[in-house]
């Protein structure tokens, strides 16, 4: 039994970013952040319980409504009538794992192509057309599928376009996508599209903590008893969800209040005009909510806390935030000069017709918790004021430096502070030779659901993808003993040919940095960290799974275990310190060690080695050290790994060694300035010189 919407303690960003959305499913959707284990789906599939029942069309699969059907429905016509069946309001889960056959829906192509007919079997959107449509771990779902999810959602009709067979279908429904960080991040322009994001944590107060488990336990007891217990609340709530739906069209938006949507926009420097018309869109759907006709100035407050944040991110390595005294002021310089509060409020935010007593806290950017000694009918109250990450600077890892690349300040013996990287560069594409069959990405070419047609086979179970022209050449061969006569072509099951295409896949892109006391010389490791970065944005964008080996002193450490979030990595490098020995064949053998375990846990997945070093190996055995830093680069060649060796040795006298380490591995080595795409290399080279 799902657990009541009413009856969740705390979370009140996320529960009112998705009431909004209720309300106005034209917000645009919700994407819900926060570490494991902070109740977000349990959350969202308790929504469906309080969104009001839908009346449909008897047998239609599409769930059109009997009043105003959709006249383009595969299932049509229908005639409109005055009503028809009530069901409830249905939550439809995408799994991670769905191909874009199961998302849209598919086309019998054996029937079509052996009967003439289009037999169209719908999809998860058809099913979730007037309803809630959920997708956890969406920053794992491939790209194209978000997009395919995003279109449908902001058009409100799904298509599928095949072999000249065409079908379409209204798709209306609220999309809440669910993410943890720490497993990576989507890219900024997939956030942008939905409509309001929300940041989630576990609450810190004993008390309130407490209360989670207490009502857990008691739902886990008796789940009928403990709905039952909450029904009047989720009875209250759904009626204030239809009486808010119900006067979203008579809310007036201001010229006034348009003009403060639009300043606070300009004010945050935000891309596109996606943002003014969500922000608006959520300050209506917010003054519905309250029980208000007109937008007020908390209406627009309230909706940029949560439709901004996410829209500032300039790459993948921003955090999302807002700065509270940017959008005061915004609002501020906004107001009609003969507004009262022009000079602000003393508590943040005007009181709006509700007032917060009817809305929750006041916008001073921080919700109350939920107190458990309150009587559960209050449960939605502080709605209205979301919180807001902090978005301040990050903090210095670096200790001062002077003009020559020496310290104002003793850094610790014997090691080194960790260096500050340089500036990033957009990174050429280093690929995994060959052709992998591992999950969709951008980097190495593979075999795959999407991409080039390069040839076909015989279909082991149903047609996805048709070769056309290798079914009818299967097929002519055979005409005259099935009996042809007329123009029409005779194909059987066996004459079917399954398109094979090529695309690319993401990797497991593992790097091994020498953060040894050589490395520190000459302030070489600024630019290592930056050209490690620029890596780390690429395999962001491939949609790669990152891991960090580092090794130095006495031996190596896995400061980073295979992951998505490329910031962890970008966070454990920017803190590296440098010093010591180096032990380069630790770090090798660490790597083969990650490797194994990995191709246990993912054996579709290929790896790629980016070993960032100057090929030089210390240690207590002296010069055996380098003779057992390739004995260890043989291994990895033995076992298969693709590698690549990022040179960094720099100054007029080279010893080459690694180009002797890139060759025992049988990959190339670049230089740091062959990292760079285009152009960019002059930039990094002028780095190097620098540096």
């Amino acid at each position: 039994m799902t657990y009541p919407f009413s009856a969740v303690v705390g979370m009140d960003d996320m529960r009112l970013a998705l009431l909004l959305n209720a309300v106005s499913p034209a917000v645009g959707g919700v994407l819900v952040r926060g570490e494991k284990g902070t109740a977000k789906s349990t959350t969202v599939r308790a929504l469906a319980a309080v969104l009001p029942p839908v009346a449909v069309v008897p047998g239609c699969r599409f769930a059109c409504d009997p009043v105003t059907p959709d006249p383009g429905c595969p299932d049509g016509p229908h005639e409109p009538t005055a009503g028809g069946p009530v069901r409830p309001a249905r939550l439809v889960e995408l799994p991670v794992g769905a191909s874009e056959d199961r998302v849209v829906g598919s086309l019998d192509l054996e029937r079509a192509l052996t009967e003439g007919v289009k037999a169209f079997e719908p999809g998860l959107l058809a099913a979730a057309h007037r309803g809630v449509l959920y997708v956890d771990e969406v920053n794992l779902l491939h790209d194209h599928l978000v997009d395919l999810l995003l279109d449908a959602a902001a058009m409100g009709t799904a298509y599928v376009e095949r072999e000249g067979i065409s079908v379409r279908h209204a798709a209306r429904f609220l999309l809440v996508g669910t993410m943890n960080p720490e497993e990576g991040e989507l890219r900024p322009q997939l956030l942008d599209r939905f409509g309001l994001t929300v940041e989630v944590a576990a609450p810190r107060d004993p008390a309130v903590r407490a209360e989670v488990v207490r009502r857990r336990f008691a739902s886990d007891a008796d789940p009928a008893g403990f709905a039952a217990a909450w029904s009047a609340e989720e009875t209250g709530l759904a009626d204030r969800i239809a009486a808010a739906r119900a006067r979203l069209p008579h809310v007036v938006l201001s010229d006034a209040a348009l003009q403060q949507v639009t300043a606070v926009c300009a004010a945050f420097d935000v891309d596109g005009l996606r943002a003014d018309l969500v922000t608006a869109r959520a300050a209506i759907a917010h003054a519905a909510w309250s029980g208000r006709d007109e937008v007020t100035e908390d209406d627009v407050r309230v909706a940029a806390r949560l439709a901004l944040p996410h829209r500032r991110r300039r790459n993948p390595f921003d955090a999302p935030g807002l700065d509270e005294e940017t959008l005061e002021q915004a609002l501020s310089d906004s107001r009609p000069d003969d507004d009262p509060e022009d000079q602000g409020p003393e508590d943040g935010g005007p009181d709006g017709d509700g007032g917060p007593e009817d809305d929750g806290p006041d916008g001073g950017g921080s919700a109350a918790p939920t107190d458990p000694d309150n009587d559960p009918g209050n449960d939605d109250k502080g709605l209205s004021a979301p919180k807001v990450p902090d978005d301040g600077g990050q903090q210095p890892t670096t200790a001062p430096r002077g003009e020559s690349g020496g310290r104002t300040e003793a850094a610790p013996a014997p090691d080194q502070a960790a260096a500050a990287p340089s500036e990033t560069f957009r990174a050429r594409r280093l690929e995994v030779p060959g052709i992998g069959a591992g999950a969709a990405g951008r980097r190495s070419r593979a075999r795959s659901e999407r991409g080039r047609v390069v040839g076909s086979t015989r279909p082991v179970a149903n047609v996805t993808k048709l070769h056309l022209t290798d079914t009818v050449l299967a097929a002519a061969p055979h005409q005259r003993a099935r009996g042809r006569t007329g123009p029409g072509l005779r194909i059987a099951r066996e004459d079917l040919r399954q398109a094979t295409l090529e695309g690319r896949e993401g990797n497991l892109v593992l790097f091994v940095v020498d953060a040894s006391g050589s490395m520190g010389a000459r302030a070489r490791m600024g630019t290592v960290k930056g050209a490690v970065l620029s890596l780390l944005v690429d395999a962001y964008q491939r949609r790669d799974k990152v891991g960090l080996v580092t090794f130095r002193g006495a031996g190596a450490e896995l400061a980073l275990p295979p992951t998505w979030s490329v910031e962890a990595a970008a966070a454990r490098l920017a803190e590296l310190p440098t010093g010591g020995r180096t032990p380069l064949a630790a770090g090798l053998l660490r790597a083969a060690e990650v490797l194994r375990v990995e191709r246990i846990r993912d054996p579709q997945r290929r790896p790629l080695l980016v070993v960032v070093t100057d090929g030089r190996a210390t240690g207590a055995r002296g010069g055996a050290a380098l003779a057992e830093a390739h004995a260890a680069a043989r291994l990895l060649a033995a076992a298969g790994v693709a590698s690549v060796v990022v040179d960094c040795e720099s100054g007029p006298v080279r010893l080459g060694l690694a180009a002797g380490l890139g060759a025992v591995l049988g990959g190339p080595t670049l230089a740091m300035a062959d990292l760079a795409a285009g152009g960019l290399a002059a930039t990094v080279r002028d780095a190097r010189k620098a540096a």
